[in-house]
């Protein structure tokens, strides 16, 4: 079921729908890099950042190279590309959940 939430979040992300990414996630979701504070707190707030997102890289999308889930914690590696000519570049999402919904996101960017 969680796998189930993570990848529909991944598809929507990847369709730039933002109304179909935010239904994944709780109201009072987080995100954070790892090991730090919380940088964005709720789920209006990661509507806003991603229609920003999507608006400054049309083309912007994610290609999962991985994934792994222990627990209530996903763990995604994926490549994430801005546009066709901007170099790519790797993160891992670590989400984490309370009963279906993700409550929390934890970033490693390299």
């Amino acid at each position: 079921m969680i796998e189930a939430a993570v990848q529909g979040q991944l598809d929507a992300y990847n369709a730039q729908d933002v109304d179909a990414l935010c239904q994944h996630f709780a109201d009072d979701m987080m995100v954070a890099d790892l090991n730090a504070e919380p940088n964005l707190h709720g789920v209006s707030a990661f509507r806003e950042r991603h229609v920003g997102l999507f608006a400054q890289f049309p083309q912007n999308r994610a290609e999962l190279l991985s994934r792994v889930v222990i627990g209530n914690k996903v763990i995604d590696h994926e490549r994430v590309f801005r546009s066709p000519d901007a170099t790519p570049f790797e993160v891992a999402a670590i989400y984490t959940f309370a009963g279906d919904k993700i409550a929390r996101v934890d970033f490693v960017k390299a």
